[in-house]
């Protein structure tokens, strides 16, 4: 065997194992739980509509810092919910773009919705978290939801998250929304970078096994009022740029019952709306770096690496070689290492059908999305080598 089929040979061996280990991580989806659907109740406290008992309250805390541009639709989501939703609590970061203007008009009209101060943020803390922690100290509510200035909530959220998570016994459950980008360039790089989650940690609707594993999303991110102040309330993570993954393997580890669930039906969230925003800006969230074990980075990063960015590469690579009479491409190393990637491509357009519902609109950006797994899955693994500073322009304290 030549050096060159020797290469070929161990590329294929480990894509083989890193395709194993993709399979594993994605066979719990075959008992997926279904996407979580709005509920909306007339007189959701009433205890005439429940039997004589109170239903679940929910308070909402919104984290806003200069999201004039974005929180309209936030405010207007809120507005729409039933009486579940108890009270709306906005949490400005000191905006100087009007943000605290289109909030006090949004709680003249409902006066569920209110405004709340952040409070200087220590040393070592982030604005973000440090924001949510805020409002959920004030929370009263029986639930605590968090929802970004970006997102959208559909009328009946707030019921259909709560009864989602009592039927399942959660303690905290993460809602994975429908995305809304409007760039052909946002949209075509923000489906591969949903993928590099689903080949990490599988597909939404099943429970991660392990506490380290757990995965969130702080775009809708629920949690049982008690079970939060168990470990200390959101400000346990407050100093961390994954605060949502952070509090959710806080809860984990202290017992609590952690989910997430495909709640596109309940919430739409306006992403970064350009390719370049995108590109410089989500990669941050994605890494988990500051809350994930290094063994845990390095399988993540191989994962990427083999199982997402290789395939067309290697593909494309073999074609053109053969194309050009290069011996020995038809040798079995070879061959090989072509079944292994064209299996790998097929998965991935498989993962792509089963994360359309997510997005909105997708068109040819969308389904194109797999010429654009290199770039994503490489530029996840770098941002896994670097300490984030700031959030949406916010450093840390």
């Amino acid at each position: 065997m030549t050096t060159l089929e020797l290469g070929v040979a161990t590329l294929a061996v480990a894509q083989a194992a890193t395709l194993a280990v993709i399979v594993t991580r994605l066979l719990p989806g075959r008992h997926r739980k279904p996407p979580v659907h709005p509920i909306v109740r007339a007189e959701a406290n009433s205890s005439e509509a429940t039997g004589g008992e109170k239903s679940p309250s929910v308070s909402v805390v919104v984290p806003a810092r200069n999201e004039a541009r974005r929180i309209g639709g936030c405010l207007a989501g809120l507005r729409a919910q039933d009486a579940t939703l108890l009270e709306a609590l906005i949490v400005d970061g000191g905006s100087v773009d009007g943000t605290r203007e289109i909030v006090g008009t949004a709680g003249e009209a409902d006066p569920r919705i209110r405004l709340l101060d952040e409070p200087p943020l220590p040393n070592g803390m982030v604005g973000r978290p440090w924001a949510i922690a805020t409002g959920a100290r004030a929370a009263v509510g029986e639930w605590v939801l968090v929802v970004d200035a970006d997102a959208t909530p559909r009328p009946g959220m707030a019921g259909g998250v709560v009864v989602a998570a009592e039927a399942n016994r959660y303690d905290s459950v993460s809602f994975a929304p429908r995305i809304f980008a409007p760039g052909a360039g946002a949209r075509w790089l923000q489906a591969s970078f949903v993928i590099t989650l689903v080949y990490r940690f599988g597909a939404a609707g099943t429970d991660a096994a392990r506490p380290e594993r757990v995965v969130a999303n702080g775009q809708c991110q629920l949690f049982r009022r008690a079970a939060l102040e168990a470990v200390g309330g959101y400000e346990s993570a407050a100093s961390s740029f994954c605060d949502d993954v952070a509090i959710a393997r806080r809860l984990a580890v202290n017992g609590a019952r952690v989910g997430f669930l495909d709640g596109s039906e309940l919430i739409d969230v306006l992403m970064y709306p350009t390719a370049r925003e995108t590109w410089r800006a989500w990669p941050r969230s994605l890494n988990m770096r500051d809350v994930t074990p290094v063994r845990w980075q390095l399988l993540d990063a191989v994962v990427l690496l083999l199982g997402q960015a290789l395939p067309l590469p290697v593909l494309l690579a073999v074609g053109v070689m053969r194309g050009r009479g290069v011996p020995g491409t038809g040798a079995s190393p070879v061959v090989a290492l072509v079944a292994v990637n064209v299996v790998l491509l097929v998965l991935r357009i498989l993962l792509g059908l089963g994360t359309a519902r997510s997005f909105a609109p997708r068109g040819a950006p969308f389904w194109l999305s797999p010429l654009a797994d290199p770039a994503a899955a490489l530029r996840v693994v770098g941002t896994m080598l670097t300490r984030p500073r700031e959030w949406r322009g916010v450093r840390r304290a």
